[in-house]
C-alpha cells in the first residue's frame, strides 16, 4: 500500500485566498493580543480552510517494472571454431535457467554475426545488436547485458557503451591458442596481361620465432612458385597476370600441428587483368567491296592496332614505270612474316591469293605461327577457289577446309547451325531466332570439301559458310564469302556485320569469354552463382568444396542453347572450388580477406575497456588449466542496486529498477460528508458559545 495526502480545493486557489488570508491575519492578531475566544476563532478558521482545501488521503496500487536484461550470442563464423559453439550453446542454457529464477529481469536473447548480407558477416558487430535490443527500453529499465563471444567484437567502443549498467562478457575458446596466418599487404587492383605484377604480403603467427614457411603462390587455381617467408616480415612477390578479367591470386600455408584453423591459412586478392592493344596484321589481296569493311571495324576497337596492306601492284603486273616514279609503299614481307609475325595476335588474310608476293617458304613460317598459338583468318573470295589459291601453297596443313573450285553464285540467308546456335561466337546473334533471320541475304558461297572443327553458320544449299578450327596451339577460321559487307551497308535492312566479325576475331584471340567450354563462378551477396558454358547438351552437376572443405552438388539448368546456369545460398564467406568436368574455377563470396577471419584467436581485451567502464567483467568460460575440451565453468547471477558493486569474482551482478506501473488508486475524503460538515460546526459552534459569554 502507498498512502498519500492530496488537496482537491472546492474553490479555485485566487478565492481561496481572497477568503482566509483575511480571516487568518484577524486570528493572528487575536492570538498576538491574546483576547478573549482567540485560540477558538483560530481553531474555526482551521476548520473552515480545511474544509475548503478538501484534503484527501490516497491509495496507490502499483505494480513493480522488470529491469531488462539483454543476453547478446555470438554466432560468426569464428565461433564455429574448435568447440566455442558447443561452449556457446552450453553457457546460453545455463544463463537462460539462472536468469530465470528472478521474476524482476526480462531477459532478451539476441543473435548476431549470422546476416544474410554478406557485408555484415565479414565483422562481428555485437554493439550494434545490443543498441537494437535497448531500443525501446527507457535508462532506468536497463539491468545489464551478457555478451557470449570469443571477444573477437569489431564494434566495441574505447569508452563506456550509451547505457548505464554493467556490461558482463564470457569469453569462449581457450587462453592456449596458437594460429598462423597469411593476408596480403599490398595487392593493386589492376595488371596488364603478361606481365609481371608486384604485391607484398606477410606471413603472422602466435609464435614469432617459429621457423620460415613455405608459401604456395596460385593464380586461378594454378600453382606458380612457393616462396619462402621469414614470420612477421613483409615480403615481397611478383607474379604474372594470366589473362584479361578477373584473376585470383591465392597464397597458401600448411597447417601447423595443434593449431586453431587453417581457414585463415589462405589469403586471395582479386586482380583485373588488362590487356596491352592486340596486334592485327590485315592483308587484302586487292581492292573489293568488303575491304574497307574489316577495316573500319578493326580501326573501331581501341583495344586493336592494326597494321593493313593492299596488294595494289603484283609482280606479274609489270609497264615499265620506274621504281623512283611509284608512289605505292612496298610490302615488307621479311619483316612482317619472318622478324616480327610473333608480335602479331591475329593475321588476317582478305581474298588474298599466291601471286608471288610472298615467297612460298613465308607460307610455312605463318603454318608454324598457327601452331605455336598464333591466330589466323580467312576471309575467302572467289580467288579461294582457283588456281592461285593459297589452299596450294604450305599454308594449306593449317587452313580448316579445302576448295572444290565451285562457287555458288546464289541467294541465300546465313544461317546458324546446330553447333552455331551453342557455341558463343555465333549465339544469340541479333536476327538470328527468327526464320528467315532478320538480316539481309547474299549470293556467293565458295564450296569446300572435308571441313575440319566446327561448321557454326550455313550458306547456300546448307554449305559451310563460317568455319573455326584449332591447329596446335593457335586457331584458324574461315569465312567462306566475301558479301559480309551488304549486312555493313544495309542491304535489305543489314545485318550484325560488326558483332560478329568482333567475336570471330576475339574467339581467335583467345578471349576468354568466347570459349566453347567454360566454367565461371561469382559470389552476389551470399549468393553463388555459377555459369557453364558448353557445347554439350548436358554438363551434369557442378561440385562445389566450400571455405571449410565441405563438399556439394549443384545442379545446372539450361538458360540457352550452350549455355547452363546454377545458384546455391552459402553460410560461408571464403573461397570456394567450383569443378564440372575437366573444368574447375574459384570463387570468392563475401568481402575479401574480411576482418572475420584476420585474427580468430580469442580474447578479453577488447572488451576489457567498455566493460570496465560500467562496473561490469570479462572472463573466460574454460578453466584457465582445461588444454581442450568444452567444460565450461558460469558465475553466479546476482540482482543489485544502481549503486552496488556489479562483479565479484565468481558472480555477476544485474541492476534492478524502482519503476513501477499504476494499476489503481482509492480516495478517502478527509473532510467529505457528514464528517466533514459535523466538525465544522462543531468549531464554529465553540466559537460562537465562547464569544457569548
Amino acid at each position: 500500500m502507498n498512502w498519500s495526502i492530496s488537496f482537491e480545493p472546492l474553490i479555485s486557489w485566487p478565492l481561496l485566498a481572497i477568503v482566509l488570508v483575511p480571516l487568518a491575519l484577524l486570528a493572528l492578531v487575536g492570538l498576538w493580543f491574546r483576547q478573549r475566544g482567540a485560540v477558538f476563532r483560530f481553531v474555526a478558521l482551521l476548520a473552515l480552510g480545511a474544509a475548503l482545501l478538501n484534503p484527501v488521503f490516497l491509495n496507490e496500487e502499483r505494480e513493480p517494472l522488470k529491469s531488462v536484461v539483454a543476453l547478446v550470442v555470438d554466432r560468426s563464423q569464428s565461433q564455429d571454431i574448435g568447440d566455442r559453439t558447443k561452449q556457446t550453446d552450453e553457457a546460453l542454457a545455463g544463463l537462460q535457467q539462472r536468469l530465470g529464477r528472478f521474476k524482476q529481469f526480462d531477459v532478451r536473447v539476441v543473435e548476431a554475426g549470422r546476416s544474410e548480407a554478406a557485408e555484415e558477416r565479414t565483422e562481428t558487430k555485437l554493439f550494434g545488436a545490443l543498441e537494437g535490443a535497448f531500443r525501446d527500453v527507457p535508462p532506468s529499465r536497463i539491468g545489464g547485458a551478457i555478451m557470449i563471444t570469443d571477444g573477437e567484437v569489431h564494434d566495441a567502443p574505447a569508452g563506456a557503451p550509451d547505457f548505464n549498467a554493467p556490461l558482463h562478457a564470457l569469453i569462449t575458446g581457450n587462453d592456449h591458442e596458437k594460429d598462423r596466418r597469411i593476408r596480403f599487404e599490398s595487392a593493386p587492383r589492376f595488371g596488364l596481361v603478361g606481365k609481371p605484377l608486384d604485391m607484398t604480403y606477410r606471413v603472422i603467427s602466435t609464435d614469432n620465432n617459429a621457423a620460415p614457411v613455405d608459401v604456395r603462390v596460385s593464380v586461378n587455381g594454378e600453382q606458380v612458385a612457393i616462396e619462402h617467408a621469414t614470420i612477421g616480415q613483409v615480403m615481397p612477390l611478383q607474379v604474372t597476370i594470366p589473362g584479361a578479367g578477373r584473376n585470383i591470386v591465392e597464397l597458401a600455408i600448411d597447417r601447423e600441428p595443434d593449431e586453431l584453423t587453417d581457414t585463415n591459412n589462405r589469403a586471395i586478392a582479386l586482380v583485373d587483368g588488362i590487356r596491352e592493344n592486340l596486334r592485327v596484321l590485315l592483308v587484302s589481296g586487292e581492292p573489293h567491296a568488303g575491304e574497307r569493311t574489316w577495316r573500319n571495324l578493326l580501326k573501331s576497337d581501341a583495344s586493336v592496332d592494326l597494321v593493313h596492306f593492299t596488294i595494289l601492284r603484283p609482280p606479274e603486273k609489270q609497264d615499265g614505270t620506274p621504281i623512283n616514279e611509284l608512289s605505292l609503299i612496298a610490302f615488307p614481307t621479311r619483316e612482317l612474316f619472318v622478324e616480327k609475325i610473333k608480335d602479331f595476335d591475329l593475321i588476317i588474310f582478305d581474298r588474298y591469293q599466291h601471286r608471288d608476293v610472298l615467297p612460298i617458304l613465308y607460307y610455312d613460317y605463318i603454318a608454324e605461327y598457327v601452331e605455336k598459338g598464333g591466330a589466323l583468318l580467312i576471309a575467302a573470295g572467289p580467288e579461294y577457289a582457283g588456281e592461285a589459291s593459297i589452299a596450294r601453297t604450305p599454308l594449306m596443313s593449317a587452313l580448316p577446309a579445302m576448295p572444290t573450285g565451285e562457287i555458288v553464285e546464289k541467294a541465300f540467308y546465313p544461317r546458324l547451325t546446330d553447333l552455331g546456335q551453342r557455341h558463343p561466337v555465333t549465339r544469340g546473334l541479333d536476327g538470328s531466332a527468327t526464320e528467315p533471320p532478320h538480316w539481309s541475304r547474299w549470293f556467293r558461297t565458295i564450296g569446300v570439301k572435308n571441313p575440319e572443327g566446327e561448321v557454326v553458320m550455313k550458306g547456300a544449299d546448307d554449305r559451310p559458310l563460317l568455319l573455326l578450327d584449332r591447329k596446335g596451339e593457335g586457331r584458324v577460321g574461315m569465312l567462306l564469302s566475301d558479301q559480309g559487307w551488304l549486312w555493313a551497308r544495309g542491304f535489305e535492312g543489314g545485318g550484325p556485320h560488326v558483332q560478329l566479325y568482333r567475336r570471330i576475331a576475339h574467339w581467335l584471340m583467345k578471349e576468354p569469354e568466347l570459349e566453347e567450354e567454360r566454367l565461371t563462378a561469382d559470389g552476389r551477396g551470399m549468393v553463388l552463382e555459377i555459369r557453364r558454358q558448353t557445347m554439350s547438351d548436358d554438363p551434369g552437376p557442378a561440385q562445389i568444396i566450400t571455405p571449410t572443405g565441405k563438399t556439394l552438388a549443384v545442379k545446372l539448368e539450361k538458360s540457352e542453347p550452350g549455355v547452363f546456369l546454377g545458384s546455391v545460398e552459402t553460410r560461408e564467406i571464403g573461397l570456394y572450388q567450383i569443378a564440372n568436368g575437366d573444368l574447375t574455377a574459384l570463387a570468392h563470396v563475401g568481402p575479401v580477406n574480411a576482418p572475420e577471419f584476420s585474427d580468430v584467436i580469442s580474447t578479453q581485451d577488447r572488451l576489457k575497456a567498455p566493460a570496465e567502464a560500467t562496473g561490469g567483467s570479462v572472463r573466460r568460460l574454460a578453466a584457465a588449466s582445461a588444454l581442450g575440451g568444452s567444460d565450461i565453468t558460469l558465475p553466479s547471477i546476482v540482482p543489485v542496486r544502481s549503486s552496488g558493486e556489479a562483479a565479484g569474482s565468481d558472480w555477476i551482478g544485474l541492476r534492478t529498477t524502482d519503476d513501477s506501473v499504476l494499476k489503481a488508486v482509492s480516495r478517502v475524503p478527509l473532510f467529505g460528508g457528514f464528517l466533514g460538515l459535523g466538525l465544522l460546526l462543531l468549531a464554529m459552534g465553540s466559537m460562537w458559545y465562547r464569544e457569548g459569554r
